[in-house]
Parts: structure tokens; sequence; C-alpha cells
């Protein structure tokens, strides 16, 4: 990989300099590539190094296809502030010299490249995006985000009711930015009212609007479904020409094109879903070509394997953010290889050695000053933890020592995530060793319940539905060595585990839409004949809760590693 910092830049890099007037709309689309995949906004966790490892997975042809958001940045900070500003957006070496090309959307690895703002006043929000605009091909408004923190601060989901000021938002960008201006929004309650909403925006001077197909109450154990249906009717009620991205729904490959043909959009965005897997637009290799990054298991079913992509991850951290050559390491285990040291390590391990060497070890380096570690303030390392719990999800529930060892890992620490990344990838060997000496039946014994469960459930159920968190888990599931979803419960579901309670208000809307749902099920199947079956699920399929508030690894309390915090992904 190119080494990051770019002093002098090379011809490719001034030539992007030079830019063409400013386009709009689909012109400015197709100008840009007309990309088909988009990695999402994400709130401290979209940052370069991670937008870095999703693009590894793609070919240069397929790179070309794939546009990147930075995380959300708060305009009047990003303005007024500028260790804030240089802090998040590390778009050169030194404030003082613009044209020393650093990381952020640097055209020689990380274009195309639009910057997301959340703002309330048209000057903070030019301001800010005059800092961004010779590093970005476009800027962006949130109008998604559904936290309490932005209804406290009146910017993202919570401008919905304030169309006039959304409006000034957009259209000051649209006529006084060298960038076009695109915004992400959110359903509104009908597709009627969010027609009229998304035309506003494009009204505004919005080049392209993305929309996520939930509304602003879905969040947390109420997230739900994205319903697509509303982002076809804005398709077949924009004008032809409008750009469109969808948003929502989509946790694994095979979604991408399911929602191009549901949705009819240019793109499709994922949050989550990347987060899960970063490999998730890129395509599978063929079989008999799946090398060492890539497993396939005897029902024809893989992944890309988690040591690969932690070990991807780590690499870019090191050439590109520290700027330096990542440790030498043994190549990936595949079977066929020698395993010896998997049982040597194992040996050392039962002696005592390893306890032995960590104690006298630790005292030594706070003597010789390397005990509290220095504050870190790159968003790149301090984003490693949180991405890496969850790439890890399935794989730590099993492991839970190397969750530990992950939990105590500080931000630029960059010994203490090599020593997890050496661990994953030994359980990952270990863990290949069993599969291939049980002939898969470590594995496939529960992989083929799985099947039967669900091949039952289709046959048995006439209320089965497709869309279920439990439907969606048998889909997803994989050997804990491979990367997949994080699939939520479904509002119903939690409520059923007792993981949520809503108010009487809440209770009540959740009750009605429930009730129109089967009233539209039992109108489609009217025709044929009612069984007598009653809808089941299996406990034990059902996502399990994490920590309090339930949904999403991140970041890990300190204090109580063992529960996770439920922070805002993407709006």
């Amino acid at each position: 990989m190119t080494m990051a910092s770019n002093a002098h830049p090379d011809p490719a890099v001034a030539a992007h300099a030079a830019k063409p007037p400013k386009l709009h709309g689909r012109a400015f689309y197709e100008s840009i590539g007309s990309p088909k995949f988009v990695v999402a906004p994400m709130v401290d966790q979209s940052e370069f190094a991670w937008r870095m490892l999703t693009r590894s997975f793609m070919t240069p042809a397929e790179n070309a296809k794939l546009l990147a958001y930075t995380p959300m940045f708060h305009a009047r900070l990003f303005e007024e502030t500028p260790k804030y500003r240089e802090s998040h957006f590390q778009s050169t070496v030194s404030a003082e010299d613009p044209s020393a090309l650093h990381l952020d959307g640097n055209p020689a690895f990380d274009r195309p490249l639009f910057v997301q703002f959340c703002a309330n006043d048209p000057a903070h929000l030019l301001a800010a995006a005059r800092h961004a605009a010779p590093y970005c091909d476009a800027v962006d408004l949130n109008l998604g985000c559904p936290q309490g923190i932005a209804r406290k601060g009146h910017y993202g989901a919570f401008l919905q009711e304030d169309q006039d000021l959304i409006f000034r938002l957009i259209n000051n960008l649209h006529n006084n930015l060298s960038v076009p201006v695109t915004a992400k929004i959110r359903v509104l309650e009908t597709k009627e009212k969010t027609l009229a909403y998304a035309k506003m925006v494009l009204d505004a001077g919005a080049s392209i609007v993305t929309v996520h197909g939930r509304r602003r109450e879905q969040k947390g154990h109420l997230t739900g479904v994205a319903d697509w249906s509303y982002i076809r009717y804005l398709r077949e009620n924009l004008p032809k020409e409008t750009v469109i991205f969808a948003n929502g729904n989509v946790l694994q490959p095979g979604d991408v094109e399911r929602c191009l043909e549901a949705t009819g959009a240019d793109a499709v965005m994922s949050a989550e879903g990347n987060l899960s897997d970063p490999a998730i637009f890129g395509a599978a290799p063929p079989v008999g070509e799946e090398g060492r990054e890539y497993w396939r298991g005897k029902d024809g079913r893989g992944g890309y394997r988690v040591d690969a992509v932690f070990r991807r991850y780590m690499n870019i951290i090191h050439k590109h953010v520290l700027q330096q050559e990542p440790p030498s390491r043994r190549p990936l285990f595949v079977n066929g290889d020698e395993h010896y040291w998997l049982q040597k390590k194992d040996d050392a391990t039962e002696g005592g050695e390893e306890e032995e060497e960590e104690g006298p070890a630790r005292k030594k380096r706070k003597k010789e000053g390397g005990g509290k570690p220095k504050p870190c303030t790159d968003p790149n390392l301090l984003a490693m933890r949180p991405h890496l719990f969850h790439l890890l999800r399935h794989f730590v529930s099993k492991h839970t020592d190397i969750r530990d060892a992950l939990a105590r890992a500080r931000p630029g620490d960059m010994a203490a995530f090599e020593d997890v990344l050496e661990k994953v990838e030994r359980r990952v060997a270990e863990g290949l060793v069993e599969y291939e000496a049980t002939d898969g039946q470590s594995i496939e014994a529960d992989m083929a319940k799985e099947a039967e469960n669900h091949n039952q459930a289709d046959e048995e159920d006439p209320d089965y539905d497709p869309e279920s968190s439990v439907a969606t888990v048998r889909q997803c599931k994989r050997p804990w060595w491979v990367v997949q979803p994080i699939v939520r419960p479904l509002p119903k579901e939690a409520l059923a585990k007792g993981a949520l309670s809503l108010s009487k208000k809440d209770k009540k809307k959740m009750m009605e839409e429930e009730a129109a749902k089967q009233q539209q099920k039992a109108h489609n199947a009217a025709a044929a004949a009612p069984l007598d079956s009653s809808s089941k699920v299996d406990e034990e399929e059902l996502p399990k809760p994490d920590g309090k508030e339930a949904i999403k690894e991140p970041p890990m309390d300190d204090k109580a590693p063992g529960l996770t915090s439920d922070e805002l992904v993407c709006g």
C-alpha cells in the first residue's frame, strides 16, 4: 500500500486540484464514477482507516464504484475550533501547508469522499463546509440522526418540523460552496409526506438525496425493519434524473442487489452491515481460489475470516496512520500447513511461562516509564477497539478471554492490539484444524439443524415471516471464525423477551401497526385455505441483547468490560 503522507503530490493529485466547473445532480454523480456502493457516515466509525479497509476488498475497477462518507462532524465546532477540525479531519500533514496531502480525502486513495455535517445555522454550516471542500467531492447535511443529543442540539432528524430551515441550510451551500451539496433523510409518517420532503430537499439544491427507510422513532430496540417501499415510491414519483441512495436492511452482500432491485435506487448505503463485514461490497473469490483469507465450508457457504480482516486492518493502521511497516508475521494458517506451533504455545502456557512473563514484565515496563499510556487523539486509533468488538462480535461470544484482552487494550497501544491479533489467529487455526479433523461436524451439525428448522418453518407455519430476525439469523449464520452480521431483534421479539418496555403511547402505536400488518396479510391470503398453525419462535435463534440498551457492539465500559453502550452508528 502507498504511504499516506504525500508532501509532494504526484501528477494525479495535481490534476485533481484543477477541478472543473461545479456540476449538479446526475451530471455530478456521473462525474465521480456513478458509484453503486456507499459506506455510510457513521459517528466516529467511518474514519479514514475503516474506509481504506472497505476499499481494500475491491479491485481498482470496483473501487471506482465505491463512495465513502466521513463520520458526522459538528459544523459549528468544525468551523470555530481548529483543534476539533484537525483531530477529526486529517486532510493535510499540517495546517500551515495545505498542499501536503495526508489521509482524509487524499485523491491518491480516499476518493470519492463526501464530508457530512450536522448543523442548524446556515452561516456555520457554510464556513465549516469551506474548510472541507478542497479535500472532498461533496458536502452532506445530516437530517437523519435520531438520538437524544440531536433533539437537544436541534439537528439531524429533529429538523424535520422546520423545513424552512432545512431549505436555507441546503440552499446556502448550493449557492455559495465550490462543491455540490447532498442530504440524508429519514422517511416520514406517510409516503406522500416523504415525497414532499424529498422534493423540498432537492428544490433547495441537493444533488443527491439518501433515504433511510426508517422513521425517526425507529432506533434502539424499536429499530425494526426499514421500509424499502417508501424509497421505491420516491423513485417512481420524483423526476427520472434524480439521484437516490437507499439505506437500511443491508446486512450482507446479497442484500445489496436485493435493495437495488426493490427500490430502483442508484446506489445502496450500508452502515452496520459494513461494520460487521467490511468486504460486504466486494465479490467473493471463485470456488477453489479462496487463498488464506477467505473460508468456504463443505456446504459452499463462507466469508472472509476474522483473523484475515483483523490483520488487514492492522496493516492499514501501521502503514497509513502510523507511517511504519507492519511487524513480520507468519502466513495465515490454512489446513495442510504445519501446526506444530499451536502445540508449542499450548505447552508453554501449561508450564506457566506466559503467566510468569506477564507479571514481572509489566512491573519492568512500569519501572522504565512505560506504565500509563499517553492520551490518544487520533480518530483512527480511537476507533480501533469499537471496530474490533463489532467485527469480532460472534468470535468473542465464544472466546471470552480474548474479549477481555481486547477490553484491556487502550487506544494507541499497538502492542496490545498485536497481542489480541495473535490470539485471534491462533484460535482460528485451532477451529480450522478441528473442523477438518471432524470432517466439518464440529460446525456442520449446527448448520444442518438451522437449515432443518428453517425448512420446517417455511412448510408448516403460514405466519412465518421471512423478514423476521429469526429468518435473517438463519440466513446469515456462519462459523465463529467468519465475519458475519449482528442481527437486531425486532421490536415484538424484544418485547417478548422482556428486553424492551414501551410507554402507553408507543405500545398503542405498535399494536395499531401490527394490526394493520396482520389485516394486510389476511387480505393477501384471502384466497388460500386457512391452516390451524401458530407462529413459533425458537428462543435460541433470536439475537441476544448486548448489555442494558442492547443492540450493537461498541465502545466498552472501562469500569465494566462485559457491558457495552448503545451509541449511534448511523442516522
